[in-house]
């Protein structure tokens, strides 16, 4: 039967009991002290695994959290159905309520190939018949049998695509860059400025081996349509006849009459579903990039790695199950510490586009303030994402994090081999130390006394040491989770991304709201196409309220385009 929830988040028991708890504690709890107290901390709040590609780590015990407080926060995602809104989703129900839709990018990575319904059909036909479909393609344009239009082997790849068509690609190809084959690159236009195409395309590609995927399932997305027919017309201006078209673009799409129209071989056409959101993929057609890029075995990986934690997700039972407890850290945080951001804190350069990849996920599912039955929420929602990789944020904002007047919570990822071990390993030794260290740092701080100590050895003493003193405190007692995995792999990559997919999932769950539509982008794309109408010609403009009429007429008076 349909889950029916009692009452509002804001109301339920377990809420009022972490409220009261919060209240009573939550300025009082000391990381340090629990630590101190409880020698089998660590291993209470700490999950390991062994996986075909290694091993695993990820460790909560650097949390404002005890026994207690876990508790609540678990009894509170019993209570809101997230076990059971789990089931619907894998179950393909239409928990995208807002358009009627599944919400099923798991059974883009079913390795199992266990039947997955919607609407009573099983959609793993589909899935692997476009799987197939990719494989044989990326197979004929890696090993070269796939040709321009000169005769000569494809040496670039461009995906023109924007949001969900663009960010996961282009961060899934930049983090397995090591699984690449030399002699094929990928590139990534998404801007309507027509920068990102002149200076990624038309100033450095070559037409006769430069292969364009057009990603955008209705064929109609502003952007990609305006990029993708730019990129023809300089195609053509050297190719010369629309034949030709064919041997040098692909779609990622659904409507086979716009990509016919476009002049693509609707057989180069690679099909993916309503039930899979934008921002949730990667996994499928929209992938073809990746595939292309690291070859099909390894996006089989990817696929694993991902369908690895699904199952995970949703087999084990919720104080064990490591999304369930990120989403519910987090919780715990932005709803009663009042902590407004999370920062994801990749300690590999090739994880650099990762945080930029969740800050869509995590904000696009839930920036949002209504709730399923329509009224709004009285708490807060979504938290702001942002991140860079270690060690270079240290470098940057990780002077806030210590010693600012906001708690923000952190995610610290990183592999312990890395693909890279230039001068004997000693690169990656001082980012593993650096790594351990700042999450010992933030839960530790440094006190007064050790301050002064510090500053006395140093020669310090009197009035000097007494002025400099203060700012030389830390705190402490700031949260983090670690997440520790044996490379990255494609298997690995597959297995974070998945991870934090299900977090997302959760809370939305949670907080009532819908993660899987996005309305929030449609009013700025409707004011534009009224505005793009009156920005010809030299005529003041009215229509608006001042400011943006001031800025339109100003536009027009003074631009020398």
């Amino acid at each position: 039967g349909k889950f029916v929830m009692s009452g509002s988040l804001t109301t339920d028991p377990a809420w009022k009991s972490l409220e009261i708890y919060h209240a009573e504690h939550g300025n009082r709890l000391n990381m340090l002290r629990m630590f101190r107290e409880d020698p089998q901390r660590f291993d209470k709040f700490s999950i390991k695994m062994q996986t075909q590609d290694g091993d695993w780590l990820f460790d909560y015990s650097k949390n404002l959290l005890n026994e207690e407080i876990f508790r609540m926060l678990m009894q509170l995602a019993r209570n809101r159905g997230v076990e059971q809104y789990r089931e619907r989703m894998f179950s393909g129900d239409k928990i995208n309520f807002t358009e009627d839709r599944a919400v099923l990018h798991v059974a883009l990575r079913n390795r199992s190939n266990r039947p997955m319904m919607v609407d009573g059909v099983n959609v793993m036909d589909d899935v692997n018949k476009v799987l197939k479909q990719m494989k044989e393609f990326c197979d004929s344009v890696r090993n070269g049998q796939w040709k321009g239009y000169t005769g000569k082997a494809i040496t670039d790849i461009v995906n023109i695509g924007i949001g969900g068509s663009d960010l996961g690609p282009k961060m899934v190809c930049e983090a397995l860059r090591p699984y690449a084959k030399p002699g094929l690159n990928v590139h990534f236009v998404s801007n309507i400025d027509g920068t990102h195409l002149a200076e990624r395309v038309f100033k450095n590609l070559n037409p006769e081996t430069t292969l364009f995927m057009i990603a955008s399932k209705t064929f109609t997305t502003q952007e990609t349509l305006t990029n993708a027919n730019s990129a023809k017309q300089w195609f053509l201006d050297k190719a010369r006849q629309p034949q030709e078209v064919a041997k040098h673009f692909v779609a990622l799409s659904t409507n086979a009459e716009k990509v016919k129209a476009f002049g693509i071989d609707p057989k180069n056409m690679f099909v993916f579903y309503d039930w899979v959101g934008g921002r949730y993929s990667l996994w499928s057609s929209i992938g073809l990039s990746i595939a292309c890029f690291i070859g099909f075995e390894n996006f089989e990986e990817l696929l694993k790695g991902a369908h690895y934690m699904d199952n995970h997700f949703q087999q084990t039972p919720i104080e064990k199950n490591i999304p369930v407890i990120m989403a519910m850290l987090g919780v715990w945080y932005h709803n009663f510490y009042g902590a407004e951001t999370h920062a994801i804190l990749p300690y590999d350069q090739y994880m650099k586009r990762f945080a930029a990849y969740f800050q869509q996920g995590d904000m696009e599912s839930n920036g949002k303030y209504i709730t399923r039955f329509g009224h709004r929420v009285n708490y807060t929602t979504g938290p702001i994402v942002w991140g860079e990789p270690g060690t270079n944020g240290q470098h940057a904002f990780y002077q806030l994090i210590h010693q600012g007047t906001r708690m923000i919570p952190c995610d610290f990822l990183m592999p312990m081999d890395t693909h890279n071990p230039i001068q004997q390993g000693m690169h990656h030794e001082i980012l593993t130390a650096n790594f351990l260290a700042q999450t010992e740092a933030l839960m530790r701080g440094k006190t007064r006394e050790e301050a002064r100590r510090e500053l006395e050895e140093s020669g310090y003493t009197g009035e000097q040491l007494e002025k400099i003193l203060p700012h030389k405190v830390f705190e402490g007692n700031r949260p983090t989770n670690t997440f520790v995995f044996q490379k990255l792999t494609p298997f690995f990559m597959g297995y974070l991304i998945a991870m934090y997919e299900h977090k997302i999932h959760v809370q939305g769950v949670v907080w009532d709201i819908n993660s899987y539509d996005q309305w929030g982008v449609e009013l700025g794309k409707q004011l534009a196409k009224v505005i793009q109408g009156e920005l010809k010609g030299k005529q003041p403009v009215n229509t608006h309220d001042s400011s943006t009429n001031g800025i339109m007429t100003f536009f027009k008076m003074h631009r020398k385009q």
